[in-house]
């Protein structure tokens, strides 16, 4: 780039998008005078997903905002809990984040998750199409202007990862609503409706079911209930319930 000079501070939560050389302070950058205050953002390597406010010498300004000579520009992190106007809020995630989208399904928030790598434009159509929140730790992903909306996930570990989600977007939590294999709903079943899917010890042992009314997969309170217990728990304690 060979233009105008503007000054950028990138927030602290935000910092670890930026290369390390960048991250102290107010870093000089020399724009072209065409580009968007946007892409220049995205070109330092933050997400605008990431990006709650653009503030220049002291005013909010939009993403379509063209650079002068001289600006200070803040850039600030999302607020939480984060809205998403136009849809309900329903998420959609990618390849890599399988045990955020059963937790997430588990606390019976609406959530779709591709099992195969079907590729960043599909990805993005699909968001797009079913006005979804992707979530994602790809940077590449979310970038792409197709996107509906969407979100880092800032975490590899599933525990953070769910805190992460909760404490962003606030979802409506009914726990023991949905299918964590398909995201269906579930409704109660009799031992009889579903002991295809028992072993002998099961029938015996338990009396209150649940099926999948998408892919008629059965449920109970088996051995891992639990540890599945104790996550709803925590995500129950973070945060009073939305609707």
């Amino acid at each position: 780039m060979n233009g105008p000079e503007i000054h950028v501070e990138v927030a602290p939560g935000l910092q670890l998008f930026v290369p390390p050389a960048r991250r102290a302070g107010t870093t000089a950058l020399t724009t072209d005078g065409v580009s968007t205050l946007g892409h220049v953002v995205e070109s330092l390597g933050v997400p605008l997903t990431e990006v709650g406010t653009f503030v220049v010498d002291g005013r909010e300004v939009a993403p379509s905002h063209i650079p002068v000579a001289g600006e200070t520009v803040r850039v600030q992190e999302v607020t939480r809990p984060q809205r998403v106007p136009g849809a309900p809020l329903r998420f959609l995630l990618d390849v890599h984040l399988g045990t955020l989208a059963r937790r997430l399904r588990l606390l019976g928030v609406d959530t779709a998750y591709e099992s195969t790598d079907i590729g960043d434009p599909a990805l993005a159509a699909r968001s797009a199409a079913e006005k979804r929140v992707l979530l994602s730790r790809d940077r590449g992903l979310l970038r792409r202007r197709e996107l509906w909306a969407g979100a880092f996930v800032y975490s590899t570990r599933p525990d953070d990862q769910l805190h992460d989600v909760l404490d962003r977007f606030a979802p409506g939590l009914r726990p023991w609503t949905r299918c964590t294999a398909c995201n269906g709903l579930l409704r109660e079943a009799t031992r009889q409706e579903v002991a295809d899917q028992l072993k002998g010890g099961t029938q015996r042992s338990y009396d209150v079911f649940a099926q999948c009314t998408a892919c008629g997969r059965a449920y109970w309170k088996g051995a891992h209930h639990e540890q599945l217990e104790a996550v709803v728990e925590r995500a129950l304690g973070m945060r009073p319930q939305g609707g």
